[in-house]
């Protein structure tokens, strides 16, 4: 156990981060996709909901475009444990703009959970199972899903490689838990740098931290192309029993 000790011993508290800036233009619409409606509600609001309804999460920071007109029309966005920050034109800037603006409020050794505004289907039982196992071995870690199918590694030419070994391979979801002042660091060095990190354990892996994976459901998917939302709706609704699984 570090100097710090366990999270829970120390008082550290959970906070959450959601970078909420891009224009998600892969998914070809008119809408920033994180403003596009499934189950009477936008994608962000789905995701911003299930990290409200977690009791140990003590607030959400929520990372905007500069022009963002949306975001203060939501309800969601009147609850008094939502802030918002002006992010940026990449993911790793607009969650460290996250992370700089809750050094107001939080401790450097707290927690934080950075979750995707387009991953709509999260569970609050996957959001507890991430806390207790990081809290449980003072280990920061991410939500991961394993890969099933054979996955293959291939040339420019789209020549097949390699297979590679699919029992080592995971495919990394969110929300990814990290210590405050430990992930700011991270992926402020790794700006410097000028290194390109896709998702916070990479900022944290480069960095040297250990990052443990903690098993999560296939229906905590990301939206990123329009197909992937009527399954995002289909999850939803099993979600609320609506369907039959």
């Amino acid at each position: 156990m570090s100097a710090l000790g366990s999270g829970a011993a120390q008082g550290a508290r959970c906070w959450a981060m959601i970078p909420a800036a891009g224009t998600g233009s892969r998914m070809g619409a008119e809408l920033p996709k994180q403003y596009l409606q499934i189950g009477g509600a936008t994608l962000l609001e789905h995701s911003l909901n299930a990290l409200l309804g977690c009791e140990q999460i003590a607030g959400v920071v929520v990372a905007l475009h500069p022009q963002d007109e949306r975001a203060m029309q939501l309800a969601v966005f009147q609850n008094t444990r939502v802030n918002t920050v002006t992010g940026a034109a990449q993911r790793s800037g607009s969650v460290l703009a996250g992370l700089d603006s809750l050094c107001a409020q939080a401790a450097p050794h707290d927690w934080v959970l950075v979750h995707d505004a387009a991953r709509p289907c999260l569970q609050s039982a996957d959001i507890v199972r991430l806390i207790e196992a990081v809290m449980a071995t003072n280990t920061g870690g991410i939500l991961a899903e394993p890969i099933v199918d054979t996955v293959k590694q291939v040339s420019g030419d789209a020549r097949v490689v390699r297979t590679l070994d699919r029992a080592t391979l995971w495919r990394a979801q969110t929300p990814q838990m990290f210590r405050l002042d430990e992930l700011r660091l991270a992926l402020r060095t790794a700006q410097e740098q000028g290194l390109t990190v896709t998702d916070e354990a990479s900022a944290m892996e480069w960095a040297g931290h250990p990052v443990q994976l903690i098993a999560g459901p296939s229906g905590n998917l990301k939206v990123t192309v329009p197909a992937d939302l009527p399954l995002a709706s289909w999850y939803l609704q099993a979600k609320s029993g609506r369907v039959s699984t």
